[in-house]
């Protein structure tokens, strides 16, 4: 049996302009609005990550976040 979509909370989320662009673009190609786009994401994360990438990517945003705080 499918899981049921349910929004099971709300969250305030902060995000980069360039972040929330990528975003509703993905959920436009995919035919979802923003909040089904995340929920797909996080649900398929293993999925749709690639590990070693992911690591210097992170490495990279750490190293920026405080200025982007700013």
């Amino acid at each position: 049996m499918p899981k049921r979509f349910k929004l099971t909370r709300r969250f305030p989320v902060a995000m980069t302009e360039d972040g929330y662009r990528k975003l509703r673009s993905f959920a436009s190609e995919a035919g979802l609005d923003e909040g089904e786009a995340l929920s797909f994401l996080f649900e398929n994360f293993d999925a749709v990550t690639d590990d070693e990438q992911l690591a210097h990517r992170l490495r990279q945003f750490n190293a920026t976040l405080d200025a982007r705080k700013r």
